[in-house]
């Protein structure tokens, strides 16, 4: 449940309607507008080592995968 992720709750509480709608009233996901978890990997969510530029929206680890496939090149 790091980082506003709250589908392992979801999935745990789907049978527990009263536990549910008691989670839901106190720990709502918020709608942010700023901050660390905003942007995301558009490959795997992850939040953390964020490239951003030239709009690219990967996590680094993604990145090195896909990278050669957009055009980039690895100079030693």
């Amino acid at each position: 449940m790091t980082y506003s992720r709250f589908d392992k709750v979801y999935t745990q509480l789907q049978y527990k309607p009263a536990k549910w709608k008691k989670f839901l009233k106190h720990n709502s996901p918020k709608k942010r507008s700023c901050g660390r978890s905003i942007r995301r990997c558009i490959r795997c969510g992850r939040i953390r080592a964020h490239i951003g530029r030239y709009a690219i929206h990967m996590c680094r680890q993604c990145f090195r995968e896909v990278a050669q496939g957009i055009g980039f090149r690895k100079f030693s």
